[in-house]
């Protein structure tokens, strides 16, 4: 299975695993799952923790490094991911969070959260909270 996670995953495999749902650790410990990380979740932490926002402090370059160390695919963004969040329901405001699911879909991939909003888009989402 392919699976594109949400930024705060990724921030929780990296400096907080305990965070983790049993379900998200068994998809992401799946070695047959393919793990996908998206440049919008780097930009986002990159952003927030501009922004001084406690819950942003990890070190986006370390954590790209250790994400593709532990083989993680990067997603990367092209113009039919931008241009397909048009065609998303209005459940969410985020603009990050609206492009991750954007990309999943576009791609034919899960997208892994902890969110209870974003589950509300239903497939390719995947609620691990």
């Amino acid at each position: 299975m392919k699976c594109l996670l949400d930024t705060h995953l990724l921030l929780w495999a990296a400096s907080e695993p305990s965070r983790l749902s049993d379900k998200a650790k068994a998809i992401m410990g799946d070695r047959q799952n393919d793990l996908y990380f998206s440049p919008a979740s780097l930009w986002e932490i990159t952003i927030k923790l501009g922004l001084g926002r406690p819950d942003f402090s990890v070190n986006p370059r370390l954590l790209k490094r250790g994400l593709l160390e532990n083989d993680y695919r990067e997603l990367p963004i092209i113009s039919e991911h931008c241009l397909a969040v048009g065609y998303l329901a209005p459940l969410h405001k985020d603009p990050f969070d609206r492009l991750l699911i954007a990309q999943a879909s576009h791609e034919g991939i899960h997208f892994l959260t902890a969110d209870h909003e974003l589950a509300a888009y239903q497939a390719p989402v995947i609620w691990v909270g």
